[in-house]
């Protein structure tokens, strides 16, 4: 009979959907409030550095200060760049400086510069001054460029072989490097006497070749990637051609990098949590974001909101008198306008997609526009008979029906039409079309919902 295992050592810490469970948050908060380090240890040690980086997200200020101090360095070094942009420049504050610079040299240079970046300047300058002088120099060289680029993303760990090697030569060399070998990579780059690509041969393919085998014979052409790219370009360029890795040049055209598919997954999501939360008039907020910060990046879009709900409400004003005399266009108009809001953030949300993805560009953009506005009739023209129908029984006057119908028919109409135009001419002005898109199609349905119904009622029914 085996003997029995302390609860307090043994524990499940994810549950069967990789969630981290209450439980075992619960003890980490209680080895935490009894500052037991070694139990703190014992807990964490064993965890994914993604865990990790989800547990600091369930934990309070004071508990992270205390449980950061006791990661150790390789698990810390791992867990930085998992963590939300919020909490780690709290968790940077807490951690003393030779142990950061420790922690970061068991990094890749994108992540190490990823993690400098969002320090002080006084502790950057602190860290990097504890670092050896090659790490000092990788991290400085990446943070030298944009900040979205790929210059900035790329790795600078890359593995190159000259094109008059064969697969033998290869092979040997990548033995004899051991811990000079970067942490991952998929391929091998083959380069001409100035060091610019001419090839890639993937690590696969290298192991299934004989050794007396040219490079050059099973090598095959790359997607280069310049330093310079925006991110979102080099995102799209690994989903179109679905790559796995891609050598980043500089404007020579030496190799001087890598970016790797787990980059590329990272950018991909925080581009599209970007887009949703600009559709929705929302700054990039995370777990570790204050009520403060919180607010500053809504207020404006509200503030915009307010203004627009006031556009729509001075229609209704224009159309006082009819609402007086029909007391029941005050009850109907409401669903006119909501239906085409709805209506055109579908439209939005659907072309914001296409352009984001590159499906929607200047050759198919009339096609989509009259696709779209054809959606629009074809709805209304399902939707004005029931609620046309309905408005007609309960008001008993036909002509109100008739009115309602015709009204949803047209704001439908109106809602495809500015759900498509309005991201298509931001884009072609240079402008985000996912940042002040959805408020303008909602103030335009709206302003034309009630103009339209309002209208129609006082031409029709007075």
């Amino acid at each position: 009979m085996p003997a029995p295992v302390d609860d307090d050592i043994e524990h499940v810490a994810l549950d069967e959907d990789y969630v981290l469970t209450p439980g075992f948050v619960e003890k980490v908060v209680d080895a935490s409030d009894a500052g037991d380090g070694l139990k703190l240890r014992s807990l964490l040690e064993d965890l994914h550095p993604a865990d990790v980086a989800d547990l600091m997200g369930f934990l309070t200020s004071e508990h992270r200060a205390v449980v950061v101090l006791w990661l150790p360095p390789d698990l810390l070094a791992d867990t930085l760049p998992e963590l939300d942009d919020g909490i780690r420049e709290e968790v940077l504050e807490r951690v003393p400086h030779l142990t950061l610079a420790e922690a970061l040299q068991e990094l890749d240079s994108d992540d190490a510069a990823a993690v400098v970046e969002d320090l002080e300047d006084d502790q950057r300058e602190r860290v990097l001054a504890a670092m050896p002088e090659v790490d000092r120099a990788a991290i400085e060289s990446s943070l030298g460029y944009e900040e979205d680029s790929a210059g900035r993303l790329m790795q600078r760990e890359v593995m190159a072989a000259p094109a008059f090697w064969n697969v033998g030569d290869t092979i040997d060399h990548i033995r004899k490097q051991g811990e000079e070998l970067p942490e991952l990579f998929f391929d091998i780059y083959v380069v001409d006497p100035l060091n610019k690509p001419v090839g890639g041969v993937a690590i696969s393919r290298l192991l299934r070749a004989p050794r007396p085998t040219p490079l050059t014979e099973i090598m095959d052409p790359v997607n280069e990637i310049t330093v310079d790219q925006d991110q979102e370009e080099v995102a799209y360029i690994f989903e179109k051609y679905h790559l796995i890795s891609a050598p980043v040049t500089d404007a020579a055209g030496r190799l001087v990098g890598q970016i790797t598919v787990d980059d590329i997954v990272n950018i991909i999501q925080e581009e599209n949590r970007e887009d949703i939360l600009r559709l929705a008039g929302v700054s990039d907020e995370d777990r570790g974001s204050n009520v403060g910060e919180i607010v500053r990046g809504r207020v404006p879009w509200l503030a915009i909101n307010l203004a627009t709900a006031v556009l729509g409400a001075s229609v209704i004003g224009w159309f006082e008198g009819t609402i007086q005399q029909i007391v029941a266009l005050a009850v109907l108009m409401p669903i006119v306008s909501a239906i085409g809001g709805n209506a055109g953030t579908q439209a939005l949300t659907v072309t914001v997609r296409a352009l984001a993805t590159r499906e929607l560009n200047s050759s198919n953009a009339p096609r989509t526009f009259w696709r779209e506005l054809a959606v629009g009739v074809a709805n209304g023209f399902v939707l004005a008979p029931l609620i046309g129908v309905a408005a007609g029984l309960w008001s008993q006057d036909w002509r109100i029906g008739a009115v309602i119908a015709a009204a949803m028919v047209l704001n439908l109409m109106v809602a495809a039409t500015v759900g498509v135009l309005t991201p298509l001419t931001l884009s072609k002005l240079k402008f985000d079309p996912a940042v002040s898109s959805a408020v303008f199609v909602t103030a335009t349905t709206d302003f034309f919902g009630f103009l339209i119904f309002l209208g129609l009622a006082t031409i029709v029914l007075l």
